[in-house]
């Protein structure tokens, strides 16, 4: 059994938050391939092999995206196939955001359902606008911005990944 510590089996846990953020980002683009816009379950599936928080941040991260650039209602128009939906909520959840994993959760069973009714080249926003369900969204948008600010200027989703490779390193870098 190894006896060093957690710092001396991953010294990358010594950086300061920033650089750290830079590391796990690093990681996951070198361990997570493939097209996370793709509806065939494949880059859910590949997401299956990494350790639990690693998967965790992959998984979130393109919610982080789509915050920053969009909305959380948008985001299931590029990233809505099922099995990425789900890894993106339970990954909320592993990493400690149950508030924003409750906002997810509503956006996903308004979202979900509409998603195979959307003409042809027709954005997230004018499906809702169509379905009369734009006042609904905004509500759900509002809130999951609001839950996305950081006191650091980060993410909160970003933040979360650093505190929780900082508690449970084992869980992002394996054993």
């Amino acid at each position: 059994m190894d006896q060093s510590s957690p710092e001396e089996q991953w010294p990358a846990l010594q950086s300061d938050d920033k650089d750290f953020l830079a590391e796990l980002m690093k990681i996951l683009t070198a361990r997570v391939s493939g097209d996370p816009y793709s509806t065939d379950g494949s880059f859910a599936q590949s997401l299956e092999a990494l350790p639990v928080g690693l998967r965790a941040m992959a998984a979130t991260h393109w919610l982080d995206v789509s915050l920053t650039l969009d909305s959380i209602t948008w985001h299931f128009g590029n990233f809505g196939e099922p099995g990425l939906v789900a890894q993106t909520e339970e990954g909320l959840l592993e990493l400690g955001l149950p508030e924003l994993g409750a906002c997810f959760h509503e956006a996903a069973e308004l979202m979900m359902p509409l998603l195979h009714q959307r003409i042809s080249e027709e954005d997230p926003n004018g499906l809702l606008k169509r379905k009369g369900l734009r006042k609904v969204a905004d509500k759900i948008n509002k809130r999951a911005w609001g839950l996305d600010s950081s006191e650091h200027g980060r993410s909160v989703i970003y933040s979360a990944w650093v505190r929780y490779a900082r508690t449970h390193p084992e869980r992002v870098f394996g054993s």
